[in-house]
């Protein structure tokens, strides 16, 4: 479960800096919801131009102002700051429901080199099972807006449905959660007209 990946750790929330360290308050937070680990750095140029469309596809989600229902949809931030005080601001300004991995946390290191980041900003996409659906989430975010949720929201939904009808082979899985979407969407498109090939073929066959 991607909640899970918090098991044991604190995570701190907005300006109060409210600890959320228990399982309970954890599960509260994120069991059921499409994750995004945010790393970035206060002062990191290319994160500062990002935050800004971040926050904007985050409230069109998750604003009641813009939503009658909003989406089930968590972020964490892993902070990159260089020094306390920096991570600190940054909490200050972060919207209400954002989290954070206190500073200097040694899963923010871990959590990185487990998804493979190399620059900043970056916004890992987790489902609610944990499974990976997006590795970088940055080209999404800015180029599609709050429509790129609902993929990834469809993406979880196949991938969940997919490992209840069968078991993939190991290493069989699509690089990404996209491949899957396209499987499922042509797959039975593909099935169809070969039946009416089939049906066409009779047809003729009967008026010859």
């Amino acid at each position: 479960m991607a909640w899970a990946l918090f098991s044991g750790r604190a995570l701190l929330a907005r300006r109060s800096e409210r600890r959320l360290d228990t399982e309970r308050e954890l599960r509260a937070a994120l069991q059921n919801r499409l994750l995004l680990l945010l790393f970035a750095a206060r002062r990191c140029p290319r994160c500062r131009g990002f935050e800004p469309r971040l926050r904007r596809f985050w409230s069109r989600l998750t604003d009641p102002a813009h939503v009658e229902r909003p989406e089930q949809l968590g972020l964490v931030y892993v902070g990159r700051d260089g020094c306390e005080q920096e991570h600190r601001e940054y909490l200050r300004d972060m919207p209400r429901a954002w989290m954070a991995l206190p500073y200097g946390d040694e899963l923010g290191r871990e959590l990185e080199l487990r998804f493979g980041v190399s620059e900043l900003p970056a916004v890992v996409v987790l489902a609610p099972s944990g499974a990976v659906l997006v590795r970088d989430a940055v080209p999404e975010i800015r180029d599609l807006g709050p429509a790129c949720f609902h993929n990834w929201r469809q993406a979880a939904e196949l991938l969940d449905r997919n490992f209840q009808e069968r078991q993939e082979p190991a290493g069989s899985a699509p690089r990404s959660l996209t491949g899957l979407l396209r499987r499922r969407k042509y797959r039975p498109e593909r099935r169809r007209g070969h039946q009416e090939e089939e049906e066409e073929e009779e047809e003729e066959g009967q008026r010859g």
